[in-house]
C-alpha cells in the first residue's frame, strides 16, 4: 500500500485519500466564509487568517497530489513550509483581533526561521517526528492563541459565536500538537483528517453565528438610535407646535400677522444683532432717567455762552474762541443725551442736517481733545502727538456735524488710551470714488481715518469692539459705548466703518462716509412783521433759582418784561395778581417737573383762566415728550426743551404769541358776523 510522506502505512490509501479531500473541501469553505467576511467587514485580521488557511490548504493538496513524497525531499520540505507560514499568518491574524500592535517585521523574521529550520531540519535530523513536532507544536500554540483571543472577546462581548470559536480553536489546537505523533497509527491518521474537516465545518459555522450575533447587535443599535431620534424628533414637534401656538396668539392679538412673521423669521436669523439692540434699549430706558438733570446742568452753560458772545462784543478772540469751545462741547453733550437710547435708530426725515466741512471739523477736534492727547500725558512725562493728513479737495459733507465730532472725539480718545508709552496718531481725509478706484472719476465718498500706533487689538477683540457694553477698560471705568456710539453715527449717516488692528502694530478706524446730495429747500417770503421783535410781558416759572436767573437774563436782553415764581403755586398767585391790576402776562414759561405743583397742572389752571395766554414749557426731559404724551402737554402752547438757545426761545414765544391772538382776532370777527 502507498506511503504518506515519512510513515509506514498498513490502512487502504482510498479512505487516506478521501479523508484529506474531505478536510480540503472543509478548508475551502473555511476559505471562502473568511474571503466573504473580509469583504463584508473589511477588518484586517480575516484577511490575515483566510491566508493561513489557504497556505494550509495547499499543504493539504500537496499531500493529495503527491502521497508518496520520499522523507527530506525538497517536495516535503514545501509541505512543511507550507504548515509554518500557516502557523505565522493564525498567530499574525489573533494578535490582529485582540488589538495588540506588533511590527510586520518579527513575522517576517518568524516566518524566516521556520522556512530555515524545515530546510536544516530535514538535512540533519534523521526523524520526521523530530521535524515536524516543533513546527506543529507552533501551529497548536496558535490555534490556542486564537482561542484564548475569543475567550477574551466573549469577556466583553456575550456572543454565542464568540464561545463556539474559542471551543473550536482550542480543539484545532489540540488535533494539530498531537498529528505528528497520530501518523504512527493509520487509523488515527484517518481520523484525525475526517475530525479535522468536522472541526473546520464547526469553525465556519461558529465564524457565521458570531457575523449574525453582531450584525443582530447593530441592528439593534440603529433601532434604539432610531427610537432616541423619533422621540427627540416628537419633542422637537412638539416645542415648534407650541412655539407657533404662542406666535400664533401674538399675531392675532397684534393684527399683525404678516409684520410679526417677517420679524419672529428675522429674529431668529439675527439673534445676536437682537440682543445688542435689547442692550441698548436699556441703556436708553437708563438715559431717560438722568437727562432731566443732565439738561438742567448743561442749561446755564449753554445759555450764560450765548449771552456772553451777544453781549460782549469786545471779547478778546482766545476769549471768544473758548467761549465758543465751550457752547460747542455743551451742545455736543446735549445731543449724547438725545441718542443715548436710541444708537441704531434710522435717521427721521425730518432732521436738521448741514453740509459739513469736514477739514475744519478735525481742526475743532484737535483743539476740544488737547488737554487729553497733549496736556494731561505731557504732565506724566508721555508724548503723544497728533498729525493730521487732510485733503485740499475735499468736498462738502451732508450730514450732523454734532453727531461726527462726536465720533471724531471718540476715535482720538481711544486712540490715545492704547498709547500708554506715548506714541503717534494721524487723522486723515480723503474723497475717493469706490466704483474707480484710480480716482478718475468724481469722489462719491469720504473716508475719515484716526491711525495710532499703540497696543493694538486681537483679532477676537477687533471682531466684538463695537458691540455696546463691550470693553477692554472695565478696570479703569470705560462703559463700552463709545465705538457702539460710533458705529449708530455711521449707520445714520449711511455710512460703514472699518476696524484694522493687530496686537503690538497698532489700529486703523476708518469711518466711510457716502456723499450725497441735499434736498432742495423751498424758500417762503419772509414776513413783514417780524414776531421775534415784539417785546412781550413774561412770567417765568421754575424751582431752581439758577434756571430762573438765565431765563431773566435771556429774555431781558432781547427787551421782554421778565418777572419770576419760584414754584407752581407762587407762579399762579403771581399770574392772578397781575391780572387783577390790569397787566397779564402775554407769556408763561413754566418748568415741567416742580414738587407740590408740576407744569402740567399750572398750564391747566392757566389755561382754564385766560386762554389767549400762550404757555410754553420748558423741560429737561427734551424730545422724550413728543409723541404719544399729549396728556402731559395738552394744554400746552409749545414745548421747549433744555438747554434753551437764545433765538430759539424768543423766536417760540413770538410766534405763539402771534398765533394766539391771530386766532382770537378769528373768533372776534366770526362773532361779529354772526
Amino acid at each position: 500500500m502507498p506511503e504518506l510522506p515519512g510513515f509506514e502505512l498498513v490502512f487502504p490509501r482510498e479512505y487516506l485519500r478521501a479523508a484529506l479531500l474531505v478536510s480540503l473541501l472543509s478548508v475551502w469553505v473555511l476559505v471562502g466564509l473568511f474571503h466573504y467576511l473580509n469583504r463584508y467587514t473589511k477588518r484586517k485580521y480575516f484577511t490575515i487568517w483566510t491566508a493561513a488557511w489557504l497556505f494550509y490548504a495547499l499543504w493539504l493538496t500537496i499531500g493529495i497530489s503527491f502521497p508518496d513524497v520520499p522523507p527530506r525531499s525538497f517536495l516535503d520540505i514545501v509541505r512543511q513550509w507550507c504548515v509554518s507560514v500557516s502557523a505565522v499568518f493564525l498567530l499574525w491574524g489573533s494578535l490582529s483581533f485582540l488589538e495588540i500592535h506588533t511590527r510586520q517585521i518579527l513575522f517576517g523574521l518568524f516566518m524566516a526561521f521556520l522556512l530555515t529550520w524545515s530546510y536544516v531540519g530535514a538535512q540533519v535530523i534523521q526523524s520526521t517526528l523530530l521535524i515536524q513536532l516543533p513546527i506543529f507544536l507552533l501551529i497548536g500554540m496558535a490555534s490556542f492563541f486564537a482561542a484564548m483571543s475569543f475567550y477574551q472577546h466573549r469577556q466583553r462581548r456575550k456572543f454565542v459565536g464568540v464561545g463556539m470559536l474559542c471551543l473550536g480553536f482550542a480543539l484545532w489546537g489540540v488535533y494539530l500538537v498531537t498529528y505528528p505523533f497520530s501518523q504512527a497509527f493509520d487509523t488515527l491518521v484517518v481520523a484525525g483528517f475526517l475530525f479535522s474537516a468536522v472541526l473546520q465545518l464547526f469553525i465556519a459555522v461558529s465564524m457565521i453565528v458570531l457575523v449574525l450575533e453582531e450584525a443582530r447587535q447593530l441592528t439593534e443599535q440603529v433601532t434604539q438610535q432610531i427610537q432616541a431620534v423619533n422621540t427627540e424628533k416628537r419633542e422637537l414637534e412638539s416645542k415648534i407646535i407650541s412655539t407657533e401656538a404662542q406666535c400664533a396668539s401674538l399675531f392675532q392679538a397684534a393684527r399683525l400677522r404678516d409684520d410679526l412673521q417677517k420679524a419672529y423669521d428675522s429674529l431668529r436669523e439675527t439673534q445676536q444683532s437682537v440682543v445688542q439692540q435689547e442692550r441698548l434699549r436699556a441703556l436708553g430706558q437708563m438715559a431717560s432717567g438722568v437727562a432731566h438733570d443732565l439738561n438742567n446742568a448743561l442749561s446755564p452753560i449753554v445759555a450764560f455762552a450765548d449771552l456772553l458772545l451777544k453781549k460782549e462784543p469786545q471779547l478778546k478772540p482766545e476769549s471768544r474762541k473758548n467761549l465758543e469751545h465751550i457752547r460747542t462741547a455743551a451742545g455736543d453733550i446735549e445731543h449724547i443725551v438725545a441718542r443715548m437710547g436710541e444708537f441704531y435708530r434710522r435717521r427721521e426725515d425730518d432732521e436738521s442736517l448741514q453740509l459739513v466741512n469736514l477739514n475744519n471739523l478735525v481742526q475743532q477736534v484737535v483743539d476740544l481733545t488737547r488737554p487729553g492727547w497733549h496736556d494731561i500725558p505731557q504732565s506724566h512725562g508721555l508724548a503723544v502727538n497728533i498729525e493730521t493728513v487732510l485733503a485740499s479737495d475735499m468736498p462738502a459733507l451732508y450730514g450732523n456735524a454734532s453727531e461726527i465730532r462726536e465720533a471724531l472725539t471718540n476715535l482720538v480718545l481711544n486712540a490715545v488710551d492704547a498709547l500708554p508709552e506715548g506714541g503717534r496718531i494721524q487723522i486723515r481725509t480723503h474723497p475717493f470714488n469706490s466704483q474707480d478706484p484710480s480716482g478718475k472719476e468724481a469722489p462719491n465718498h469720504i473716508a475719515l481715518e484716526v491711525r495710532d500706533n499703540g497696543t493694538g487689538m486681537s483679532e477676537a477683540t477687533r471682531q466684538r469692539c463695537l458691540e455696546p457694553f463691550f470693553s477692554t477698560k472695565k478696570q479703569s471705568g470705560g462703559a463700552g459705548l463709545g465705538l457702539a456710539m460710533v458705529y449708530g453715527t455711521l449707520e445714520r449717516h449711511q455710512g460703514s466703518i472699518e476696524v484694522e488692528s493687530k496686537l503690538g502694530k497698532g489700529t486703523t478706524m476708518r469711518l466711510i462716509f457716502p456723499l450725497r446730495t441735499p434736498p432742495a429747500v423751498e424758500t417762503t417770503p419772509a414776513p413783514t412783521d417780524t414776531p421775534a421783535q415784539i417785546s412781550l410781558r413774561v412770567l417765568c416759572i421754575d424751582d431752581e433759582p439758577l434756571l430762573r436767573e438765565l431765563l431773566q437774563q435771556l429774555l431781558s436782553f432781547c427787551h421782554h418784561e421778565v418777572e419770576t415764581a419760584d414754584g407752581g403755586q407762587a407762579g399762579l398767585d403771581t399770574f392772578f395778581v397781575a391780572r387783577q391790576r390790569g397787566r397779564p402776562f402775554d407769556v408763561v414759561i413754566t418748568d415741567l417737573g416742580m414738587p407740590h405743583m408740576d407744569g402740567r397742572q399750572v398750564a391747566e389752571r392757566i389755561k382754564v383762566a385766560s386762554p389767549e395766554t400762550a404757555v410754553i414749557m420748558l423741560t429737561g426731559w427734551g424730545t422724550m415728550l413728543d409723541g404719544g404724551n399729549e396728556k402731559q402737554t395738552s394744554k400746552v402752547d409749545a414745548l421747549v426743551s433744555k438747554p434753551p438757545r437764545l433765538e430759539e426761545l424768543n423766536q417760540t414765544m413770538a410766534r405763539t404769541v402771534a398765533g394766539l391772538r391771530k386766532k382770537r382776532a378769528a373768533l372776534n370777527t366770526a362773532a361779529a358776523v354772526n
